[in-house]
């Protein structure tokens, strides 16, 4: 099949929607298209909810990165108790300065 049919083939199913996208008896002369924001379609308020659905949606793109980021690989809450202790389990600190740390913490 050569390229020139192969194209053919795939443009053909569009070309009705070509023919019906200019609606007879348009709104003036030379002009093609829909006046949304000039009495017809939704106006201002589909403006309005087109400003409101991409502003969700970027808001819940940013909440869903600050999520992921939180959750992320090597991230876990240790508190000051659970850091004195690997600290006394990797011989960092002595029984002694840990039990005196624990003391001051729990205080």
């Amino acid at each position: 099949m050569t390229k020139f049919s192969l194209f053919t083939a795939c443009l053909a199913p569009l070309v009705p929607a070509v023919a019906f996208a200019d609606a007879p008896g348009g709104y003036a002369e030379g002009y093609y298209g829909h006046p949304m924001m000039w009495g017809e379609g939704y106006g201002f308020f589909g403006v309005g909810m087109m400003v409101v659905f991409w502003g969700v949606l970027i808001v819940l793109a940013v909440l869903a990165v600050r999520w992921l980021m939180e959750r992320g690989p090597g991230r876990s809450q240790s508190t000051a108790l659970d850091i004195l202790k690997e600290r006394l389990a990797k011989g960092e600190i002595d029984p002694e300065e840990y039990q005196a740390r624990r003391k001051a913490l729990e205080e």
